[in-house]
This record gives structure tokens, sequence and C-alpha cells, in this order.
């Protein structure tokens, strides 16, 4: 299989199989979790800012990685890569299988997080060079068939996982699958690559990991510890210094290890934002809705899973679909309707009550979900379309990159704007409620007990106030989203200044040997 850019005549289907079966594990444990994570603080005696850290701190380490991947792509070959990466994921999930205390599960979740970053953008990389343009939306919209069914089982397998078993049955259930993928991958991937002379410049390495890592570490501990504190705001200032740094570093480098070139294309500078901005919404959901759905309504696992089942069927239903109307009409129609859909439905969400039916958070996820289809892969195959062949890595890395530090950023903003909105709706019901508590109580232990009741029902609607909340400010990022998919265009490859330099230098070669 050649890597180097050049489009190959006929797709190398058993290789994209193998990566496809390897992304869908990875992604499934991402859904699994998902539905889990009421039960992991409720067993692990953790409140939601530090549980949080289950998800970004999987985004932080893919933070960190992704942006290398590009070195790697370009590097070593696709069975090189997949087996590190595949090889990583299983130890993880065998690592966060056998945790007792959170901070080995965070590890095992990290080391996952190693495996899982390698391989997304390599399956990326290994699809923009197996299809042309004119047949990539099609292609990718039969492959997120396959994609989009992890999030179609995973809530529905999770929840009936844990309603049974420990939540530790989840990383057992993957770990065996994991391994037989691994084993697979290791007898049948037999491609080669031509070796490459080029290392990678530890330098940039390290300013990248301290970049975007601080960054996304800033922004998940305010969850915890609140924008006041020296380790937030100090180490965003650090990552923001680094980061700057490395991109013009990177400028001045004849081979980066991650090309900001790549921003020169306006469809994949608007594609990068529109994402990103979706991101920050999306990200939140993730864990506002299992905690609305089953810390406040009292809904079982498996019911939450349920839930969410038909909007994830709708995803992947959709998927291929809207693959073919994005080579037929182009992504600015679809991204027009779908970032409208979404932003309706998550203002809706933002008005949830302790008797909104189960039915009605069925449909309104799954009509949101359809809004989805619409816009994530027509947005990034849009831009990354108008990139020359040489810069695909580079495209998916930096997507990669960019939609981990987005998800941490909005995940991190909306749970702490969840808990200050929680927090300050508490003090103003308790200062209401509990005089009028004091007022009707008789004896001092009809009291005791009524006041905890009373405390017990502000909590409760201090934290639905903050959930509605977060919604709210999500759907701005969502209107944001869509009132910069007025300006998408349908993209065309562009030239490659440097392909076209050497076919220019040539004819004077020639030249020059007769």
């Amino acid at each position: 299989m050649d890597q180097s850019g050049k489009l190959i005549s006929r797709p190398p289907y058993g290789i994209i199989s193998i990566l496809m079966i390897g992304a869908f594990i990875a992604l499934l444990n991402n859904t699994l979790l998902n539905i889990a994570l009421p039960s992991i603080m409720e067993d692990l005696k953790i409140d939601p800012a530090t549980v949080q850290w289950l998800t970004t701190g999987f985004m932080l380490v893919n933070g960190i990685l992704i942006p290398a991947t590009a070195f790697l792509i370009e590097k070593y070959s696709v069975r090189k890569l997949f087996l590190v990466a595949m090889g990583l994921f299983t130890v993880g999930t065998l690592v966060a299988g056998i945790a007792h205390v959170f901070s080995i599960l965070l590890i095992g979740r990290m080391v996952q997080a190693a495996g899982s970053a390698i391989m997304m953008p390599l399956l990326m990389n290994v699809m923009l060079i197996s299809f042309p343009v004119e047949k990539r939306g099609t292609a990718m919209g039969v492959f997120g068939l396959i994609f989009m069914s992890a999030p179609a089982i995973g809530p529905t397998l999770s929840g009936w996982i844990i309603e049974h078993f420990d939540w530790r049955m989840l990383f057992h259930f993957l770990s065996p699958i994991a391994a037989v993928v691994l084993l697979i991958g290791f007898f049948l991937l037999k491609d080669q690559k031509e070796k490459v002379d080029i290392r990678l410049d530890l330098f940039s390495l390290l300013l990248s990991s301290i970049g975007f890592g601080g960054i996304m570490y800033g922004f998940s501990s305010a969850g915890s510890h609140g924008w006041n504190e020296p380790q937030v705001y100090l180490t965003i200032i650090i990552g923001v210094i680094s980061l700057a740094w490395f991109i013009i570093k990177q400028s001045q480098t004849e081979r980066p290890m991650l090309n900001f070139y790549v921003y020169k294309y306006p469809m994949f500078a608007l594609s990068s934002a529109i994402t990103m901005v979706l991101n920050m919404a999306l990200f939140s959901g993730m864990i506002l809705l299992p905690i609305y759905v089953q810390t406040l309504r009292g809904i079982s696992p498996m019911d939450a899973g349920l839930m969410l089942l038909p909007g994830a069927l709708v995803l992947a239903f959709m998927s291929p679909i809207t693959g073919r109307l994005f080579d037929k009409f182009g992504g600015r129609a679809l991204a027009l309707i779908g970032l409208t859909i979404l932003t309706i439905t998550t203002y809706l969400l933002s008005k949830l009550t302790f008797e909104t039916s189960y039915m009605y958070l069925v449909i309104l996820h799954a009509v949101r979900m359809f809004g989805l289809s619409m816009v994530m892969m027509p947005v990034s195959t849009n831009g990354l379309n108008q990139l020359p062949r040489r810069l695909y890595p580079h495209g998916t890395a930096m997507n990669n990159t960019l939609n981990q530090v987005s998800g941490a950023i909005g995940t991190a903003l909306l749970v702490t704007i969840m808990s200050n909105r929680a927090e300050s709706y508490a003090s103003k019901l308790a200062s209401e409620m509990l005089g009028k508590g004091a007022s009707m109580a008789g004896s001092a232990q009809g009291t005791e007990a009524l006041m905890a009741q009373m405390q017990a029902e502000i909590q409760m609607k201090a934290m639905l106030e903050g959930i509605n909340y977060s919604f709210f400010v999500a759907t701005i990022f969502a209107a944001v989203a869509l009132v910069l998919s007025i300006f998408i265009k349908r993209a065309k490859q562009a030239e490659d200044p440097l392909e076209k330099q050497e076919i220019n230098q040539k004819p004077t070669a020639k030249l020059a040997e007769n």
C-alpha cells in the first residue's frame, strides 16, 4: 500500500476492514462508558467534576499524541501503527477492568487513549488516499454506517451490563475482543512501506505536548478547582505560549511535525472552525444527559441506554444516505439543515423538567442525531477535499487534535457552568425554602427531618437548573456553527505547489543530463 499520498487504483478493502474493526472497538468503548458514569460516581464516591476526567483525560492524551500522528503515518507502515495502537488499547482496557480506585481507572483510560489517538487519524488517512474526491462522500458514508453502529449498540449494551453486573464488566467484555482484533491484524496485515528518511523533532513534540496538553488540562481542571486557582490559569497560559512557539517553529521548518500550512486553504479552515464550535456543544451532552436521566429522574441504566438507541440507529442509517447527498449537493445545504435541527433540539434540552416524559426524550434525542448526521462528515470531508494529497496526514491530524481540544474545553466549560449555576440557584432556594421550613416546624426532631428533606429537594432542583442552563449555553455554540456554515462552498482539490515545482524541474534535469 502506498502511503506517500498518491491515489491508488484499487482501494485496499482488506486493510480498511481491519482498521474499521479496530476503530469500531475504540468507539464502542467510549459509548459504553458514557452510560456508566453515574454508576462509577456512586461506586468510587466521586463527583461530576472528577468523573469528567474519564472523558477529558482520554481527550487530553489524544490531544498530546495526535499532532505526532502526521509524522508517524509518513514514517511507518499501516501494519506497524495498527499493531502499536491496538496493543496499547488492549493493555489500557485490561488495566481499567481491574481498577478499584479512580486513579487506576484513569490510567487505564489514558493508555486506551494512546492507542485510539493513533487509530483514528490512520484510518482517515487510508480512506482519503484510497478513494477519489468524487467518490469520497459515498465511501465515507458506507463506512460511516459501520462506524455509527457503535453508538447504536453501546448505550443499550452498557445499560444491560450495568443493570446485571458491575461497571468493570464493560472493560472485561471488551478485553478479549480487542485481543482478537490485535491478533487478526498481526497475521493478516502485510503492507510494506519504503524507508522514509525523516526524524521526529523532539523539541517540537515537547512544545506540542505542553501546548495542547496545558490548554486541555487547564480547562479540564476548572471543573473541579474553579477558574481562580493557579493550576488552572497558569497551565492555560503556559499552554498558549508553548502552542504559539510550536506554531512559529513549524512554520520555519522544512518538514514540520504538524503542518499549519493546511489553514491557508479556506474551506479546511472553515470546516475546522465549525467542528470545533459544534464539539463544544456536543461533548457536554455526553455527561449532562446521563446525569439528568439517571441521577435526577432515577431511570435505570438499561432504560437510559434504550432511550439513546433510536437516535444512534438514525445516525447509522443516515450515514450512507448523507454520503451520497454530499457527493451530489455538497456540504453547505446539508450543514445548514443539520445545524438548524441541532440548534433547535439543543434549545429544547434546556427546558427539561422533573416531569419531562421518557418518550419525549427519545424523540428529541433521535431528531438531534438526525441533525448531527448531516453535519460532521460532510463538513470535515469538504474541508479535507481542498487539501493537496501530500497534506492529508496533517489535515486529519489537525482535525483530530482540535476535536479533542474543543471537546475538552466544551466539556470543562459547560460542567463548570452547570456547577456554578447549580450552586448559586441552591443558595437562592435555600434562603426561601429553609425559612419557610423553620416556620412550619414543630418539634426539634421534626425540624431536622424537614430540613434534610428540603436540602435534598434543593440539591435536585439546583442540579436541574444547572443542566438546563448548560444546555442553553450549548445552544449558543450550535447557533454560532450554524452562522459559520453559511460560508461553506464545495471544495475542489488545490494544486500542490511542491508537486508543481517538481514537475517543472524534471525537464530541466533531463536537459542537464543531455
